[in-house]
């Protein structure tokens, strides 16, 4: 049996229903692996199982409550704090592989982020407030790295690593923020930050496991197939969305077919692009017409107002860009299958999609969709709920 790679992207700035769609897939193809190739702890995707409990995934893959394993690859950051907070509330345990060189994330760099993204006041980047972005750029600068390795070796080592990045961040918040770096409880934290390194310790061979990029592929047998679970969306990728209000990170296909390619992975690639029946954005930046679509059904969102990135916002869908983000990633993945996934279609007060074409409103069916986006879907899925069981098929 030839075996599938399955590629979950989003078309817009996230939320667009990654996670229901990871998780129809896990359901459609059991004995796989979900791999995390972006972002970090700040995603957000939301599964519901059949019983209407429901579990946001930040730190694990969203297959885990069907058992599913998820690999975090090196690509993305890791927060020992945030992952502990969200292994106490899953309600089925997990078993996850961190890569050896996954960037962490510590409460400095959650510091620095949020003392930043305050003091910008209304010039506002759209930042989550978990200090991915912070991490990226830390670990860029050499000599304040720290990887996952690192916290599995001496504490010696370790307590001198955390101590550079300590006086790596009192110069930059002190510099750059309205704040004094010594006026939080610098001490404390480390302490909670060692707690939980302890803890990343003892859960090492029964529910985590270090590991390295070759060694997931390598060892394929143990997968029938892999999911690639991406964060965020096209239009907030590093390279292809409008800065300052972007990701620090690859949301498109690159990291995914980068890793494939790299570890000689033979198989069938499917790539589903996600996105809403209408626009969503939480967090700063352009954004059209917010406030002026009414939804319905939508009491389930997850989505909420918080300190940083504020308000959720929705809007009628943009074609211009769909298009935009299917021609980026085009880029990247000419002439591999593609598919389509609309989530939230039962959102919609008139069940049909609004939407801008050539900057008019339009009102158009969900089979007249296909003919204005610029790619050659396979297939097309239409979720009209939040199960994943849900989901039904729009032939192109």
């Amino acid at each position: 049996m030839v075996k599938k790679s399955l590629i979950v992207i989003g078309l817009g700035y996230g939320d667009e229903g990654k996670g229901i769609t990871t998780d129809f897939l896990c359901q459609k193809y059991p004995n796989s692996i979900v791999v995390r190739f972006n972002g970090g702890h700040q995603a957000g995707h939301t599964v519901y199982t059949s019983s209407n409990t429901h579990h946001v995934f930040s730190s694990f893959g969203s297959g885990t409550l069907r058992g599913i394993t998820t690999y975090w690859s090196s690509y993305c950051t890791f927060s020992p704090i945030h992952f502990l907070d969200e292994l106490r509330s899953l309600i089925k345990e997990p078993q996850i592989y961190i890569d050896n060189n996954c960037a962490i994330t510590t409460h400095y760099d959650v510091l620095y982020n949020r003392a930043l993204e305050s003091s910008r006041d209304l010039n506002r980047n759209g930042s989550c407030g978990v200090g991915f972005g912070a991490t990226v750029d830390r670990q860029k600068s050499g000599t304040t790295s720290l990887k996952f390795l690192d916290l599995l070796g001496p504490e010696e080592i370790l307590k001198k690593k955390l101590a550079q990045i300590r006086a790596y961040y009192r110069l930059k918040v002190n510099i750059e923020t309205n704040y004094n770096f010594d006026n939080f409880n610098n001490d404390s934290e480390d302490k909670v930050f060692f707690d939980a390194i302890a803890q990343i310790k003892n859960l090492l061979g029964r529910i985590i496991y270090a590991t390295e990029e070759h060694e997931i592929f390598r060892n394929h047998n143990q997968w029938n197939n892999f999911i690639f679970e991406g964060a965020q969306g096209i239009l907030l990728d590093q390279n292809y969305g409008k800065s300052p209000n972007i990701t620090k990170s690859n949301t498109t296909s690159k990291n995914a077919l980068e890793m494939l390619r790299r570890q000689e992975v033979t198989c069938d690639i499917e790539i589903y692009y996600v996105s809403r029946a209408y626009h969503t954005r939480h967090g700063a930046g352009k954004f059209r017409d917010q406030g002026s679509l009414q939804l319905v059904k939508n009491e389930t969102e997850t989505n909420k107002y918080n300190p940083y990135q504020q308000d959720f916002k929705v809007a009628y869908l943009d074609i211009d860009l769909l298009n935009y983000a299917l021609e980026c990633d085009n880029k990247h993945s000419l002439g591999i299958s593609k598919y389509l996934v609309l989530t939230c279609v039962d959102h919609l007060i008139e069940n049909v999609v609004l939407c801008y074409l050539a900057d008019e409103l339009n009102q158009i069916t969900y089979d007249e969709l296909p003919k204005h986006l610029k790619c050659n879907f396979k297939e097309i899925f239409i979720s009209r709920s939040v199960h994943s069981e849900n989901f039904t098929i729009l032939r192109k």
